[in-house]
């Protein structure tokens, strides 16, 4: 079995609810599919959030250890310094947490998180909210508390910011659920891990 295999994957949930259900619905197939351990870090809003929109029976469903940001000097990130993680996978991404993530912040559990995984040379993948619409489109839309779809419009800085991010070293972006998906699994599927 090869390190990568003993690692595990590092899971942060910032307070965003859109894509929420679809991003934890890809962390109940990782616990379906046995592909890799998991760890899952809640942001202060995102563990409202899971409540407010109802998820927090799916998050629990999905079996994996659970970490809140509820210290002062984001304490958990001392598991990058161990070697703990082969990848850290932040979705899904704020418009606020991409912007000081972008700027290099690392004022809150997530943001550490990512500050320490690329100071520990372990591969990021963000999933940010707020991307470009489809062509043709103006809008996102996105599902608020209680199952009601909003219309989301993308400011132009938050698009600067995911662009700014992309070009970070160990560090994919990924525009859609699908990219996060397709991302996630070439990472999963790469040499080192069979």
């Amino acid at each position: 079995m090869s390190t990568l295999q003993k690692q595990r994957l590092a899971w942060a949930i910032t307070g965003s609810g859109h894509y929420l259900r679809e991003c934890l619905d890809v962390l109940q197939a990782l616990k379906n599919q046995n592909l890799t351990s998991v760890d899952v870090f809640l942001s202060r809003a995102a563990a409202e959030i899971i409540k407010q929109y109802g998820f927090q029976t799916q998050l629990e469903a999905a079996a994996h250890r659970v970490f809140q940001d509820k210290t002062a000097s984001s304490v958990p990130v001392e598991f990058f310094y161990k070697g703990q993680y082969h990848t850290l996978v932040i979705a899904p991404a704020t418009s606020n947490t991409v912007a000081k993530m972008a700027y290099g912040f690392s004022d809150s559990l997530v943001t550490n998180l990512y500050a320490q995984a690329g100071k520990t040379r372990v591969p990021s993948i963000v999933f940010a909210c707020d991307t470009v619409p489809a062509l043709g489109v103006s809008f996102i839309e996105s599902e608020a508390p209680r199952e009601n779809i909003v219309k989301v419009f993308p400011r132009q800085i938050d698009l600067d910011n995911v662009a700014k991010l992309s070009q970070f070293e160990l560090t994919q972006v990924a525009s859609s659920i699908d990219e996060l998906q397709k991302t996630l699994n070439q990472r999963l599927n790469e040499p080192s891990f069979k």
